[in-house]
C-alpha cells in the first residue's frame, strides 16, 4: 500500500509538470501579439484571433474527442504526448515559416485542437491515481494549467520583448518536454471510462434546473476570464505608460504573468474551501470580487506599481479560483447517464462565449479607452453570481459538496 501511495504522489508531480509545460502553448501567440501585429499589420480584431483561434480549436477538438471516444482508443500517455508534440510543432511553424496573420491563425486553431487532447487527458490520467484526495489532485492540475498559460508572458519579460520568435520557439520546446514527460506516465489503478458525447442528451441537460444554473454560473465566469487573460498585458502597458513607469513593457509582461499565474494558487485554495463551505458560496464570492475588479480597473488605471500590482494580483487570484467548481457542480447535479455529455456541452459553450468577449474588448477600447475597457465584462460575474445563489436556495443544492450547497 505504501508503494502504491508513493507512486500516486509521483504521478501527481509528473502529470502536473507535464500539464504546466504543455499549456505554455495556450497564450504563446497572445504574449507576442503586439510584435506580430506590428510585423504583419494586424488590426485589433485580427490580433484577438491569435487567442480566439485557440479557443475555437479547443472546442472542436473537445467535441471530436468526446464524440469519437478517442481517449478510449489511444492510451492516455500517448494521446497526451502526441497532442503536446502536435501543438509544439504548430507553434514552432509560426516562428519558423509563417509570414501572415491568416497562416498564424490557422496554426493557432490547430494548437487549440491539440490542447483538447492535453488538458482533459491530464484530468483522466490524474483521476486514475486518485479516488480519495481527487479534489486536491484536480486542483493541482488546474493550477498547473494556469501557471503554464501564464508562462509565455514570463518568457517575454525576461528576454522576449521585441523577439517574438524567441518566445514561440521557447514555448514550443517547453511543451515538447511536457510531452516527453507524459511518456513516462503509467496508468493508475482507477482508470475512469470516457463518456461519449450524446447529442440526444441535450434536451435533458437544458431541462435540468440545477445543471442549467450551474452552467449559467460557468458561462458568466467564462465571459470574463479569457477576455481578461487575453487583454490584461495590453491594459497594463497602457496604464504603466500613463503613469510614467520606466521600462513599461517589461513590467507589463511580468505583471501579466503574475496576474494569470497566481490563479493557480486561487484554484487550489478555492477547491479546498468549496469542499468545506459549499460550491455556491465560493463561486459567488469569487465572481463578486472579480466582477468588482472589472469596474475598479478604471479607477486604478494610471496608478503607480505599488497600487496596480496588488490590484491585479488579487484580481488574478479570484478570477479563476472558482473555475473547477462549476464542472464539479455539474458532475454532482447531472444524472450519471448523461454527466459526460453535460460536461462536454458546458466546456464547448463556455469556450465559445469567450470568443465574443475577447472580440468585444478592443471595440470598447476604441470607444472609451483602456481605462474602462473591462467594464462590460462585469455582466458575466453578475449573472453567474445570481445563478449560483439561486441554486443555493433550491433543494438541488443538497447534492453539492456533500450537502453543503
Amino acid at each position: 500500500m505504501a508503494a502504491v501511495a508513493g507512486t500516486k504522489w509521483r504521478a501527481l508531480v509528473l502529470i502536473g509538470v507535464a500539464e504546466l509545460f504543455a499549456m505554455t502553448l495556450w497564450f504563446s501567440g497572445t504574449a507576442v501579439g503586439p510584435e506580430l501585429a506590428e510585423l504583419w499589420s494586424l488590426t485589433a480584431a485580427e490580433t484577438a484571433w491569435l487567442t480566439n483561434a485557440v479557443q475555437l480549436g479547443f472546442v472542436v477538438g473537445a467535441l471530436l474527442s468526446a464524440s469519437l471516444t478517442i481517449a478510449d482508443v489511444v492510451r492516455p500517455r500517448y494521446l497526451f504526448a502526441g497532442c503536446a508534440f502536435a501543438g509544439a510543432a504548430s507553434t514552432a511553424l509560426i516562428a519558423g515559416v509563417v509570414d501572415s496573420g491568416f497562416q498564424a491563425i490557422v496554426l493557432r486553431f490547430l494548437t487549440g485542437v491539440a490542447l483538447a487532447g492535453v488538458y482533459p487527458t491530464g484530468m483522466k490520467m490524474m483521476a486514475s491515481w486518485f479516488v480519495k484526495g481527487r479534489g486536491l489532485a484536480i486542483g493541482v492540475l488546474v493550477g498547473a494549467l494556469t501557471v503554464g498559460s501564464a508562462s509565455p508572458h514570463l518568457l517575454r519579460a525576461v528576454g522576449g520583448i521585441g523577439q517574438p520568435r524567441l518566445v514561440l520557439y521557447g514555448t514550443a520546446a517547453i511543451a515538447a518536454v511536457g510531452g516527453l514527460l507524459a511518456l513516462a506516465y503509467e496508468d493508475g489503478p482507477h482508470q475512469p471510462e470516457t463518456a461519449p458525447f450524446d447529442p440526444s442528451a441535450i434536451r435533458r441537460i437544458v431541462s435540468d434546473r440545477g445543471v442549467v444554473l450551474a452552467n449559467t454560473g460557468y458561462f458568466g465566469h467564462m465571459w470574463e476570464l479569457y477576455a481578461v487573460w487575453t487583454w490584461i498585458p495590453v491594459f497594463l502597458l497602457a496604464s504603466l505608460e500613463a503613469s510614467g513607469t520606466p521600462t513599461p513593457e517589461r513590467w507589463a509582461a511580468l505583471l501579466a504573468f503574475g496576474t494569470i499565474a497566481i490563479g493557480g494558487v486561487g484554484a487550489w485554495l478555492a477547491g479546498s474551501a468549496a469542499d468545506r463551505v459549499g460550491r455556491s458560496i465560493i463561486t459567488s464570492a469569487s465572481m463578486i470580487v472579480s466582477g468588482a475588479a472589472c469596474l475598479l480597473a478604471g479607477v486604478v488605471y494610471g496608478s503607480s506599481l505599488a497600487i496596480i500590482t496588488p490590484f491585479v494580483l488579487i484580481w488574478g487570484f479570484f478570477i479563476v479560483a472558482d473555475s473547477a467548481q462549476f464542472s464539479t457542480a455539474v458532475s454532482e447535479l447531472a444524472d450519471d447517464s448523461y454527466v459526460g455529455s453535460a460536461l462536454t456541452l458546458q466546456t464547448a459553450i463556455g469556450f465559445l462565449i469567450t470568443i465574443g468577449s475577447i472580440q468585444l474588448i478592443p471595440i470598447v477600447q476604441r470607444a472609451v479607452g483602456w481605462q474602462w475597457a473591462f467594464v462590460p465584462l462585469a455582466i458575466g460575474p453578475l449573472i453567474g453570481t445570481i445563478a449560483m445563489l439561486w441554486l443555493r436556495s433550491l433543494p438541488e443544492s443538497a447534492q453539492l459538496a456533500g450537502g453543503r450547497g
